[in-house]
């Protein structure tokens, strides 16, 4: 599909799908909800914080980054972002 028709494919793969099925099966799981709004609160934070990693295919026509260029440089960003979003979840509690 992503040959075919790019922006319907990357729309469903930007779907919250997995977050939905794991928030349901916390809760399931642990039948607490503060531990199940903890974990949304923490993919709340964490989907923005996440598109670092597509920063770079953003930038690399400007930037002249091929897709390798791109892909690892977002790697790296992800890195900076699991930081972020650990300082911001200590932050919030």
């Amino acid at each position: 599909m992503s040959d075919k028709k790019p922006v319907l494919a990357g729309f469903i793969v930007a779907l919250p799908l997995v977050s939905i099925l794991a928030l349901l099966f916390s809760y399931i799981e642990h039948k607490d909800s503060q531990v199940s709004i903890t974990f949304a609160k923490s993919i709340i934070f964490g989907v923005p914080i996440s598109y670092l990693f597509f920063l770079p295919f953003l930038l690399a026509d400007r930037l002249h980054l091929v897709f390798w260029q791109s892909y690892v440089s977002g790697l790296l960003l992800l890195v900076v972002g699991y930081f972020l979003h650990r300082t911001i979840m200590i932050a919030i509690g």
